[in-house]
């Protein structure tokens, strides 16, 4: 008998940022993957975690979570990640999406105006993601204020200054600032969708360009140590029974 896939949420908050190069992952390893589009009429934020293999926060354009310009579902969204957290259901969040699980984490957020950069992430330790981060990747930020993940918070990767790029709460959450799946055009529409942009995001995207597959050659580590320590491969209970 075939063995059950795992199945994902992925919770959308705008219509142009989505998984990006990291669906091709989740395919490849046969991990499929639900949209919920909470940002849209109608949509809502699913009640629980409890018959789902895992969530995805994405990144939520000019929204943030530090009372400037919150996300209309940042409360529920805080107590899905909490309950992610207490159950040992893998999460992980991108931009806005890191926000939401260092809320959940008991962490917090720090106010900080829209911005677009692309900065050089350096891994903290030798065996951050079991050893698969890469030593430096880039990572593009496109996100309203910034996570603060609580004391108890393994920082995985900072920025340039020092501020946490990529950190993990317990053995299964990890938040990303920048979108390690980015494309090009994930920022060109996200500044089409929205009147409130960063401030001069030209050279931001000619650095994209510039860097070319380095995002995608990061992904492959990145991503490889991602599904490892979240257990996304290993067999369900239900499939050893």
């Amino acid at each position: 008998m075939t063995a059950p896939k795992r199945n994902l949420y992925v919770i959308q908050h705008t219509d142009s940022e989505y998984l990006g190069h990291i669906e091709d992952h989740f395919e490849g390893r046969d991990i499929r993957f639900t949209y919920i589009r909470a940002h849209t009429t109608g949509g809502k934020v699913p009640p629980s975690a409890r018959f789902v293999d895992g969530v995805v926060f994405l990144g939520g354009g000019p929204w943030g979570a530090a009372g400037g310009r919150d996300l209309p579902s940042l409360a529920d969204e805080v107590r899905l990640s909490h309950e992610c957290l207490a159950l040992g259901i893998p999460q992980i969040g991108i931009g806005l999406g890191a926000q939401i699980v260092a809320l959940g984490g008991g962490g917090g957020v720090e106010a900080a105006p829209l911005t677009f950069e692309v900065v050089t992430a350096t891994r903290t330790r030798d065996d951050a993601l079991n050893g698969f981060m890469p030593a430096s990747f880039p990572a593009a930020v496109y996100m309203r204020d910034r996570p603060k993940p609580p004391a108890y918070a393994d920082i995985l990767a900072v920025d340039p200054v020092g501020r946490p790029l990529v950190f993990q709460l317990g053995p299964k959450a990890f938040g990303f600032s920048g979108h390690p799946g980015l494309k090009r055009a994930m920022v060109e529409d996200l500044i089409m969708e929205f009147t409130d942009q960063p401030e001069d995001p030209g050279p931001g995207l000619q650095e994209i360009g510039r860097l070319g597959s380095a995002f995608e050659d990061a992904l492959v580590g990145i991503m490889t140590g991602v599904i490892q320590l979240t257990g996304l491969m290993q067999p369900k209970a239900t499939d050893q029974q």
